[in-house]
């Protein structure tokens, strides 16, 4: 471990806050605290260079060209380090690493996104542990892709999804095992990682020129507010639907619309406000008539996963069509097949 060398990103987030009179703020020097953990762990950590950002990103700040510099920043610095840690805020944690696995689609080093519920700077703070096993887990030589590491747990980064704002276990894959787990040893999932890809296969396109929004159908939903929405002309719409795909089709005004948007070469993707499952359109009588209205589904991935690679896409410049074509795929262990 002494050996390999690990390029910590840290773009902001909780993990480098302190108190302030006016509440938590960034911490006014991150890399002495980092130092004063850090020392004197040789033997138990690698060898890494910090690079911080001059202005710390509040995470719920986040936006998609925030996920294309750390993308961009791993890539430039890519044959520097061995492995990389980025340290992230939580609240749009999962969004960053669903985005950095479509980016750095076929790399061949670990790239381990972590962060705290509790500053570094408390007492009682789940940020030690968190970055030292992540450091650790950037070391090995058995992780050939973009992970998020919380509180014991290592989860695909593009499965990943924050389930709590309170507790340490803040995020967890629902429809995927979990890549490894730390207790007293480090195990891996070996079954459960992909395998070493041999040549990367980065894409780094110009993110933010595209509009992906989603719409959460509610009991008594006004077909108004779905309309409404549709006329902000998006480029894709996620249809948050009931359980394996449904929605309410009572009133074929709202398969109307959507065959509309669907024609007008607006991309509509159905995901299942459950966590659990896959959505499958047509199961049931209430989501066939979305197939009619061009709607494709979201098979099992998260919604974070889905928003992210619908972005990616069109950021690729791809055409409506081949966005539906390519959303189907699984590129790099987003969904199941």
């Amino acid at each position: 471990m002494k050996q390999k060398h690990i390029g910590l990103i840290y773009t902001g987030g909780t993990v480098g806050m302190e108190k302030t009179t006016r509440g938590y703020a960034p911490m006014r020097d991150f890399a002495a605290a980092l130092s004063r953990l850090l020392d004197g762990n040789d033997d138990a950590v690698p060898r890494y260079t910090l690079h911080q950002y001059a202005a710390p990103i509040d995470s719920s700040n986040a936006t998609p060209r925030d996920w294309q510099q750390i993308g961009r920043d791993i890539a430039a610095r890519y044959h520097d380090y061995d492995g990389f840690v980025v340290l992230h805020g939580t609240d749009t944690m999962a969004y960053t690493t669903a985005a950095l696995s479509y980016m750095l689609q076929g790399v061949r080093k670990p790239v381990i996104v972590t962060g705290s519920q509790i500053p570094l700077s408390v007492a009682r703070s789940d940020a030690p542990h968190n970055l030292i096993t992540s450091l650790q887990l950037a070391a090995s030589d058995a992780i050939h892709e973009v992970a998020l590491y919380f509180n014991q747990r290592l989860l695909r980064g593009n499965r990943a999804t924050k389930l709590s704002a309170e507790r340490l276990d803040a995020f967890d894959s629902p429809n995927y095992p979990w890549l490894g787990e730390a207790g007293i040893d480090v195990r891996l999932n070996h079954a459960a990682l992909l395998p070493n890809p041999g040549q990367e296969r980065f894409e780094l396109p110009e993110y933010g020129n595209s509009t992906v929004l989603p719409v959460r159908f509610v009991p008594g939903l006004p077909l108004r507010a779905v309309q409404a929405l549709l006329d902000l002309k998006p480029e894709a719409v996620i249809l948050q639907c009931y359980g394996a795909g449904n929605v309410p089709d009572r009133d074929p005004a709202l398969l109307d619309m959507l065959a509309r948007a669907d024609a007008a070469g607006m991309v509509l993707v159905a995901g299942s406000q459950a966590l659990h499952g896959r959505v499958t359109i047509g199961a049931y009588a209430a989501g066939a008539g979305m197939i009619d209205a061009g709607v494709i589904g979201a098979g099992d991935m998260t919604f974070e996963a889905a928003f992210v690679k619908l972005h990616h896409l069109f950021a690729r410049g791809l055409p409506a069509a081949e966005v539906k074509t390519e959303f189907l795929r699984d590129l790099c262990g987003e969904r199941s097949v």
